[in-house]
């Protein structure tokens, strides 16, 4: 690649949520609230750029103290042992203008796995401040037992307590680097 671009994180205009139905009935919404991410493009093309991201495991939000002290113990990310949520980006495919195919090796509590991202790609605009954006918005479904994370509760009615399908979505702007 001739030309590369660094892009970095904006975490101020950035967010990463995931969905789980709890109860089988609902979806219960939770965040991280810190993580960085760079993105080496060739120019201003995205077509095979190098997508890198670190989702620190402890900062988990879910609106309830309790249950986010169990999402950071054990039974789930371990936070202790294991601080990162790591994603290396393999391939950005472009489909057409706004749209690409994000592969890469997402690494949560030691076990890593490839997994697939749909990417909007939102354009490029200068910010107030001359500097040049990038907006994205990501989604995609994990199954949270490929890496690990297995702990569930039997419903007296049948059904478990926690789904295994998490839905992940996006929200990231990136700073194009001087």
């Amino acid at each position: 690649m001739e030309n590369l671009t660094n892009w970095v994180l904006d975490p101020t205009h950035s967010e990463i949520v995931f969905k789980v139905k709890h109860l089988m009935i609902t979806n219960v919404k939770g965040e991280f609230r810190k993580f960085s991410a760079s993105i080496i493009s060739e120019g201003l093309d995205f077509s095979k750029a190098k997508v890198q991201a670190n989702v620190d495991a402890a900062s988990i939000f879910t609106n309830n103290a309790d249950r986010d002290g169990h999402l950071q113990s054990a039974d789930f990310f371990d936070a202790e042992n294991h601080k990162e949520l790591t994603f290396e980006g393999t391939s950005f495919n472009k489909l057409d203008d706004e749209n690409y195919q994000l592969k890469g090796i997402l690494t949560i509590k030691g076990v890593s796995k490839e997994t697939t991202f749909d990417v909007e790609f939102g354009g490029l605009m200068k910010d107030p401040y001359g500097n040049e954006k990038a907006g994205f918005s990501l989604s995609g479904k994990i199954n949270r037992k490929d890496w690990g994370l297995n702990w569930n509760a039997a419903l007296e009615a049948g059904g478990v307590m926690v789904s295994e399908e998490v839905r992940i979505n996006a929200e990231v702007q990136f700073v194009k680097q001087a």
